[in-house]
């Protein structure tokens, strides 16, 4: 498939070609004294200008520009020929002779150059050239003579390429700036569809934990029995766990943690984000290790809480009733500590 950069390069090879053909047809040959100083003009300009287009600064197949692809040479061979070129021809004929076409080629060829340098993306370089082709047409040709013989052509050239590979360059960073907010847009509504499931996911469970107890006091109008009074705290806490630490939570947990409460530990569980950056897996292994815990506690209160710790993911806390002091105070009489898996 053709693309678009390789039929630009055709035309860039088939412009420079004829503007280096104009200086092979010599319209006033008794004013030619050194014609080979004009072939050699030709012979350096050609090949260095085809190696602008086609190798220094091209893209890859794979569609990556090079950092740089001989750079120190390309640009000593493109200044090299800005200076040869600008002054071999006019060295080569008679004062009579500088304003042939076969002799002011060397204006739009150099520009020419220039400008694909500068679409190279080597704007001092493409400067540097049209200030060696300014300075040197000026003192053969003068100032204004070279202005009208296709100098100001030849500054337009490149200045019209500097500012749409000026334009370029802005439209690829905004191109890119796009992407990265489609991709974050698209993180954000993923995340939002997951809240969605989660917070459905919560009211079912919700529903499933007090949803039978809601109904009896309802049909008892308000009157419950002890059993159901209990009933209802233990809902009341079964919703507060899945609020305050839902990462927490498994099956396995949520059975443990209520049969501890069925006998009769007040368990409270807190995650402040401790277990952020965790795997599933690595879950699935720490709820595992906490439903172990839970399953042998007999601590009136029970505190499980994420750690920010890099060695620590979750403490468990129980606290009893001590028989000292009139059994006013809680006595630690459980401390473990479940270890971020490595």
């Amino acid at each position: 498939m053709v693309s678009v950069r390789s039929i630009l390069s055709v035309i860039g090879l088939a412009f420079t070609a004829y503007l280096a053909a104009r200086g092979l047809i010599w319209t006033s040959p008794e004013t030619v004294e050194r014609g080979w100083l004009i072939v050699a003009a030709l012979v350096l300009y050609l090949p260095v200008t085809w190696l602008w287009i086609f190798a220094i600064g091209a893209r890859d197949r794979s569609g990556e520009a090079p950092a740089s692809r001989l750079p120190v040479l390309g640009v000593a061979l493109a200044l090299v020929v800005a200076l040869v070129v600008s002054n071999a021809p006019f060295l080569a004929v008679t004062d009579a002779g500088r304003t042939q076409p076969f002799v002011t080629w060397v204006i739009g060829g150099v520009g020419a150059l220039m400008t694909i340098v500068m679409v190279r993306r080597r704007p001092i370089v493409a400067w540097g050239g049209m200030l060696i082709l300014a300075v040197s047409t000026s003192l053969w040709l003068g100032p204004l003579q070279a202005l009208s013989l296709g100098l100001v052509g030849s500054i337009v050239w490149v200045t019209a390429a500097q500012l749409v590979t000026i334009a370029l360059d802005r439209a690829a960073r905004d191109a890119e700036r796009l992407a990265e907010l489609q991709q974050a847009a698209s993180a954000w509504q993923a995340s939002q569809s997951g809240r969605q499931r989660e917070r459905r996911l919560h009211v079912q469970r919700a529903l499933q934990a007090a949803g039978p107890i809601l109904a009896r006091t309802i049909e008892n109008g308000g009157n419950l029995r002890a059993a159901d009074k209990q009933a209802a705290r233990r809902a009341e806490a079964s919703l507060r766990d899945e609020l305050r630490g839902n990462r927490l939570l498994d099956d396995d947990v949520r059975a443990e943690i209520d049969a501890a409460r069925r006998r009769g530990s007040a368990v409270s569980l807190f995650d402040e984000g401790g277990l952020d950056g965790i795997g599933i897996g690595d879950l699935t292994c720490i709820r595992a290790e906490l439903a172990a815990i839970l399953r042998e506690v007999a601590s009136e209160r029970v505190i499980i809480r994420t750690s920010p710790h890099h060695e620590i993911a979750v403490t468990i806390v129980g606290r009893s009733t001590g028989e000292s002091a009139g059994g006013d105070d809680d006595q630690v009489d459980l401390w473990r500590e479940i270890r971020r898996p490595r």
